[in-house]
C-alpha cells in the first residue's frame, strides 16, 4: 500500500482541522444555553471529520481507510445540518454561514475523491 507517511500530510486532513478550529472559535459566540446542544453537537461533528481521516489512515488496509472516510462524509453532512440550524437561529450571520458552508463543501469533495481513490485500490472480496 503506497500511503503517505502520516495523515498530517493529507491536505484534506489539514483543511478539515482548520475548519474544526474555526468552528470552535465561531461557536464560542453561541448562546450559553446551547453549550450542551448545538454547540457541542457541531463541535463533535466538525472534529469527527479529521479524526476519522486520521484513524482510517492509521489502519492497515484500504478497506478500513475507506470505511473511516465514509464515516467522515457522514460527519460532513452533520456539520452542514448544524451550520444551517445555527444560521436559521441567527447564531451565524449569512456571510459567515456561506464561508463555512463553502469550505465544508470543498472538504466534502476532497474526502469523497480520496474515498473513491482508496476504494478503487482496496482488494475486491
Amino acid at each position: 500500500m503506497g500511503r503517505m507517511p502520516s495523515h498530517r500530510d493529507l491536505v484534506v486532513w489539514q483543511r478539515s482541522m482548520a475548519l474544526a478550529r474555526r468552528i470552535y472559535q465561531v461557536s464560542e459566540h453561541f448562546p450559553p444555553r446551547e453549550v450542551y446542544g448545538l454547540t457541542s453537537q457541531l463541535r463533535r461533528a466538525a472534529l469527527s471529520i479529521p479524526a476519522n481521516i486520521a484513524e482510517g489512515h492509521g489502519r492497515r488496509t484500504e478497506g478500513m481507510f475507506a470505511q473511516h472516510l465514509d464515516i467522515a462524509l457522514g460527519s460532513v453532512a452533520e456539520v452542514d445540518t448544524f451550520l444551517q440550524m445555527a444560521a436559521d437561529l441567527a447564531y451565524l450571520n449569512p456571510d459567515l454561514h456561506r464561508e463555512l458552508a463553502a469550505e465544508l463543501e470543498e472538504i466534502r469533495r476532497m474526502v469523497y475523491a480520496l474515498y473513491r481513490k482508496i476504494k478503487a485500490q482496496a482488494p475486491k472480496r
